[in-house]
């Protein structure tokens, strides 16, 4: 069946709607005027039997019962081999805690994300003789599953909201954010869920890919303190924008890439609702909006 991949949750952390925000995106989604989205998640594979998850959101067990391609195919066993995780925040990692049923798989992860994990002691109810946590070096390329080859590498980001000190670093560089790289059979997707700023160097890997999926957090950079949900810049939360002269959408203008779909996209962004003129402009310029359950071959 060859290089798949299914969105399974195309939204950032609390989700579409999220449990305490009446924003008018929550609204319509609790009225069931627009579909709702579960958080961050991505399944791959490259033989349709065989599949990796890329970060475990606290919505994975629904995404999994929505998901007949990884529904279990005996009384313990299912189509899961591996979980890489990007990043160290809540909501790409909660999700292993509903994996701690005597399943076994690889949890792959830069050292510096393991060590965050390892740090915390929940996570022991991961046993290790059924997930073997396996630790990745930057930009060396691994068999994630069978027929499917990884590559991680840093982007600009931060550390996670609970390890935040007094000093946030918004675009660090280093074994704490990072993308994903993925080859099989002549194609190359991308995975970025999380990334400050889209610089040259992260431009120039991206460029002539088969597929892109790319942070599409916020609309505005100012988009949660005009609207009063909170105090923080999408820059100060470690995301760039997708509209205006430094967002996303200009910075990816003049790249070759085959497709570019946004994911990981706040309850607030407008791009969410599709009779909306930013959702038009987005489309315009060539952007999937990212949406659960939805699958796309590069």
């Amino acid at each position: 069946m060859g290089f798949r991949t299914r969105i399974l949750g195309a939204a950032a952390g609390g989700g579409l709607p999220q449990w305490n925000c009446g924003c008018g995106n929550c609204r319509r989604a609790r009225a069931g005027a627009i579909a709702a989205q579960t958080q961050s998640s991505l399944a791959v594979t490259a033989n349709g039997r065989d599949w990796a998850i890329l970060n475990a959101s606290p919505d994975i067990r629904v995404q999994l019962a929505a998901c007949p391609a990884l529904a279990p195919t005996g009384p313990r066993e299912v189509p899961l081999r591996a979980v890489l995780v990007t990043n160290g925040d809540i909501d790409h990692v909660a999700g292993l805690l509903t994996l701690r049923e005597m399943q076994p798989f690889k949890l792959y992860a830069t050292a510096g994300i393991h060590e965050v994990i390892a740090a915390n002691p929940i996570f022991a109810a991961l046993k290790s003789d059924m997930v073997r946590r396996e630790a990745v070096a930057l930009e060396a390329a691994f068999e994630i599953v069978p027929g499917l080859r990884a590559t991680l590498f840093p982007v600009p980001g931060k550390v996670p909201l609970y390890l935040e000190g007094e000093v946030v670093e918004t675009r660090a560089m280093g074994e704490q954010t990072v993308g994903v790289r993925l080859d099989a059979g002549g194609l190359t997707a991308f995975y970025v869920p999380g990334c400050a700023a889209l610089t040259g160097a992260l431009a120039a890997r991206v460029e002539g890919a088969d597929l892109v999926f790319f942070d599409g957090t916020l609309w505005t950079d100012d988009e949660m303190i005009r609207l009063g949900l909170g105090r923080k810049t999408g820059g100060r939360m470690g995301h760039m924008a997708m509209s205006g002269p430094e967002g996303s959408i200009a910075a990816f203008a003049p790249l070759r890439i085959g497709r570019k779909v946004f994911v990981h996209m706040n309850n607030t962004n407008p791009v969410l609702d599709p009779g909306s003129p930013e959702r038009a402009e987005a489309e315009a310029a060539g952007w999937i909006i990212g949406q659960d359950g939805m699958e796309i071959t590069p």
